[in-house]
């Protein structure tokens, strides 16, 4: 083979064709989670509408409108900072994580194919978790571009949360221990079906620091007309956490030989 016949592996093209092969890896090497993890998404999707509407019985519509709001961040969150983990930790226990970052492919395609996947799994739960509480509650919700853009930033921060965290942790337990810890405290202690306004002064400061609040608020106000505040606060908080979160994944993944 003569140096011209050596195929070049750079440009668009070149990682355009890597993200699509690793798009089919991460596909073919864990359908069988994805089926697990695309019901147990619906299975707490749909709970936690029964669940709200258990506990809470007859609200008034803000309420209801204010809850159901909320309900699609907490269908997103779990994906990046659960399901992405649970994915890398998989793929430790069964040596396949060292062979994918041995393929010669760019070193952010499995990354973006694998942020694809979660994000093609979550953002429709949201919506079926969404539209389920509205007539439960007989919420009214509004569509706008606002909530694709908050749908998606809030994927892509979620995703690079989970993922980075997973691939700067070598040992796979700790990881899942860590995660559990933040989405019992998301779950139970974030402002997301809640008004921020109810907490402490200390835990209203640290969620205007935190992403959650701000991807519920950010959806919120895509969704309805009024109940969201300082949506350009959020806009800036939640941009400035997905970059940082994807620069400090690009950071971990350069790191690894």
């Amino acid at each position: 083979m003569t140096a011209r016949s050596v195929p070049i592996r750079r440009g668009a093209g070149y990682w355009w064709a890597s993200y699509v092969a690793m798009l089919r890896w991460v596909l073919a090497q864990q359908k069988a989670l994805f089926g697990m993890i695309l019901f147990i998404q619906l299975v707490m999707g749909v709970g936690s509408v029964a669940m709200y509407r258990f506990y809470l019985g007859e609200v008034d519509s803000t309420t209801a409108t204010y809850l159901v709001s909320g309900l699609p961040a907490l269908a997103i969150i779990p994906v990046g900072f659960v399901m992405v983990p649970i994915l890398v930790m998989q793929e430790k226990f069964r040596g396949t994580f060292d062979f994918t970052w041995s393929l010669p492919v760019p070193r952010l395609a499995p990354v973006a194919a694998t942020f694809t996947v979660f994000t093609a799994i979550g953002l429709p739960v949201a919506a079926l978790t969404t539209a389920v509480a509205a007539w439960q509650f007989d919420a009214t919700i509004r569509l706008s571009w606002l909530v694709v853009l908050a749908a998606l930033l809030s994927a892509l921060t979620a995703t690079s949360a989970g993922y980075g965290m997973a691939m700067a942790i070598s040992e796979p337990r700790l990881t899942n221990l860590i995660t559990n810890v933040v989405i019992f405290l998301v779950l139970l202690f974030s402002p997301i079906v809640i008004p921020i306004e109810r907490f402490p002064e200390w835990a209203q400061a640290a969620h205007q620091a935190l992403p959650f609040y701000h991807m519920a608020n950010l959806i919120r106000a895509g969704l309805t007309e009024g109940l969201a505040t300082d949506v350009g606060a959020s806009l800036a908080v939640l941009g400035a956490w997905a970059v940082g979160g994807w620069a400090a994944v690009a950071w971990v993944v350069g790191r690894r030989r």
